[in-house]
C-alpha cells in the first residue's frame, strides 16, 4: 500500500474518532488542506522508519508543528497557527492520546 493511501486511512480514522467524541471539525481526506495531508504523510513515514510508541508519535508531530511556527493556544486556529495539543504527551487529555494510539494501529496494520 502506498504511503499516501495509509495516510488517507489514518486521516479518515481520525475524522471518524473525532466525530464519535463530538468533534465535527475534521474534513474528509479529499477536502483536507495540503499542509494537513503532508502532516499525515510525515507521520506515516516516521512510523514506517521507526519502532514508534504513541508518545513518540505525538512528540514527532509536536516537533514538526513547532518547526512550522505553531504555538500553544486554547483553540486550533490555522491562520494564527495555534493548537491546544502543542503540549508534552503527558499533558494531553486521554481523548487526544487516543488519536496517537489509533494512528499507530492503522500504520502497523497496513
Amino acid at each position: 500500500m502506498e504511503i499516501k493511501q495509509i495516510a488517507k486511512v489514518c486521516h479518515n480514522v481520525n475524522k471518524a474518532y473525532c466525530e464519535s467524541i463530538g468533534d465535527d471539525t475534521q474534513t474528509t481526506w479529499e477536502e483536507a488542506p495540503n499542509w494537513q495531508q503532508k502532516s499525515a504523510v510525515s507521520g506515516v513515514l516516521f512510523h514506517l522508519e521507526n519502532d514508534v510508541t504513541p508518545e513518540q508519535s505525538h512528540e514527532n508531530w509536536l516537533k514538526d508543528k513547532v518547526e512550522d511556527g505553531w504555538v500553544y493556544g486554547d483553540t486550533k486556529d490555522v491562520e494564527l497557527k495555534t493548537h491546544p495539543c502543542i503540549v508534552p504527551y503527558d499533558d494531553l487529555p486521554i481523548e487526544q492520546r487516543t488519536k496517537d494510539f489509533l494512528f499507530k494501529a492503522v500504520v502497523d496494520s497496513l
